[in-house]
């Protein structure tokens, strides 16, 4: 990790989609007091207007609009809609103009941008802020949100070192602690680590919810069931776009975790005690040194 000496002023930036996260973004960059003004773009009126009010924005412009004004451009859309809004600033895309984003998947977001941008993708420094909440939509945001949170970069070839060095300023300007991987390497870890469990936690919620005694079920939650779903209150179309963008990092860990599960399932039809014992206390360590690092 490198340390970047913060840039004083972004200047105009433009957040599109202004969510949780790009809501968030709003209002961190003016608490850090980086920029000359924010805009929002986006196609919910309710999510705008509420950021406004809150001061993560500062007027609302279309995509034409920010791509003739900004000075960075901050895509915080679902990664299936990123495509579209390249295509829609390509042509008015100033060459002073920096580009990044806070997608969860990062090969189908690189290829999108390479495909529809061209030359121009070298303004493009693709980013994943690790910071979120099951709650979404800008009446969740917080201009804490970034605080001591990891955001990756993968800068691509075509970026300069200035531009590279912007853009991760840019992110440590919020409070980032900002690292740099390949997209391959970020897909392949985030499809464990972030993308799996989101799709367990639907998966019992959907278990729950599609059984005949639903209701007595979910009238006798505790505390372990509710820490374990809180996630699959998270943004569905999002999640959606995640899956299919990093589909085959996600199978490959689907695969492995089935494999564990159906082991788990034959110690318990075997009543092997032992079995069961000796693999809980090694996934209870690791769990265990997770919180000391």
């Amino acid at each position: 990790m490198t340390t970047i000496h913060p840039v004083n002023n972004y200047g105009t930036v433009s957040i599109v989609g202004v969510g949780l996260i790009g809501a968030s973004l709003g209002l961190a960059l003016k608490k850090a007091g980086v920029v000359t003004k924010v805009l929002g773009v986006g196609r919910s009126q309710e999510n705008l207007d509420q950021a406004q009010k809150m001061g993560a924005i500062d007027g609302v412009v279309d995509l034409v609009q920010a791509a003739k004004q900004s000075d960075v451009i901050v895509f915080c859309v679902p990664v299936a809609q990123m495509r579209a809004a390249f295509e829609a600033i390509e042509p008015h895309l100033e060459s002073r103009t920096m580009l990044t984003d806070a997608g969860s998947t990062k090969g189908d977001v690189i290829l999108a941008a390479k495909e529809v941008l061209g030359k121009k993708a070298c303004q493009f420094v693709p980013a994943h802020p690790i910071a979120g909440g099951a709650q979404h939509g800008a009446r969740a945001a917080r201009a804490d949100l970034f605080q001591g949170k990891q955001t990756i970069l993968c800068p691509l070839q075509e970026n300069s070192p200035q531009d590279a060095n912007l853009i991760e300023s840019f992110w440590q300007s919020v409070g980032s602690i900002v690292r740099k991987i390949s997209c391959v390497q970020h897909d392949a870890i985030y499809a464990a680590v972030s993308h799996l469990p989101h799709i367990l936690s639907y998966a019992l919620m959907a278990s729950v919810v599609n059984s005949e005694d639903a209701d007595q079920k979910l009238s006798h939650v505790g505390a372990g069931f509710k820490d374990f779903t809180r996630i699959a209150a998270s943004s569905p179309e999002m999640w959606r776009d995640i899956c299919l963008g990093n589909r085959t990092a996600i199978l490959k860990e689907l695969d492995q975790y089935l494999l564990i599960v159906n082991h788990m399932r034959q110690l318990i039809a075997e009543n092997d005690g032992a079995g069961l014992e000796r693999l809980f206390n090694k996934a209870s360590k690791a769990r265990q040194d997770l919180d000391v690092l």
